[in-house]
Formats: structure tokens, sequence, C-alpha cells
């Protein structure tokens, strides 16, 4: 996978692993984004169910991840990491290509987009 590509750490495949199972498996875990919040983007995490002739299938970890191919030139080199912080935890994406996040840290903008 080359830096085009999303890459897993260890302890987000781990995660992604128990998610599948607990949802069916799938052939993967489809990552994507969709338009929302204040900042224009937010992160979409599934269960893939099917792979198209559109989308970039990568592997990381041991784990398929699928993304549709709008949502890749968004998440091109983003790394998917999984922490905790006090009593939350969660997914975090560190993505190269965000410009700003709004301030409640749901939704974001992208580098070279116009809001």
């Amino acid at each position: 996978m080359g830096s085009e590509g999303i890459k897993l750490t260890e302890r987000a495949a781990g995660h992604v692993s128990r998610f599948l199972q607990k949802h069916g498996g799938g052939v993967g875990l489809r990552v994507g984004v969709k338009p929302s919040g204040c900042s224009g983007h937010s992160y979409v995490i599934e269960p893939a169910s099917a792979i198209s002739d559109k989308d970039k299938v990568f592997e990381s970890n041991g784990i398929r991840i699928v993304v549709d191919d709008l949502s890749i030139r968004y998440l091109a080199g983003t790394e998917l990491d999984y922490v905790r912080e006090g009593l939350q935890e969660g997914f975090r994406f560190s993505n190269p290509n965000v410009m700003e996040t709004c301030g409640c840290g749901t939704s974001f903008s992208i580098t070279g987009e116009q809001h």
C-alpha cells in the first residue's frame, strides 16, 4: 500500500477485527467520507458487504479496507488508530488532507476546498 492508501495501526486492526466479527464479517471495512457538519465532511466506518469495480481496496495489518472512488481523494495517506482518553475511546483519523476541523471535532474540511 502506498501513501495513497489507508493504513491501520495494530491497535485499530484489533478493534476492527472484533467490530467485523460482531457485525457479520462482510468483505472488509468500508471507510468513506460524507457531507456533514459545519466544516463540510465527516468519516463513515462500516462493514463492507461488497466491493464494486469503482472501489479502491487496501490491506493493512490483516484487514481489508474498502474505499469508494470519490472518498479516496479525501482519505489518501490516512492512518486510522484506536485510542482511549479518560473514559472515552474510539477511532482516530490522522488525515494529512485535513485543513481544519470544526469546534466539536466531528467534521472537517480538506485542503483546497472552499466553503
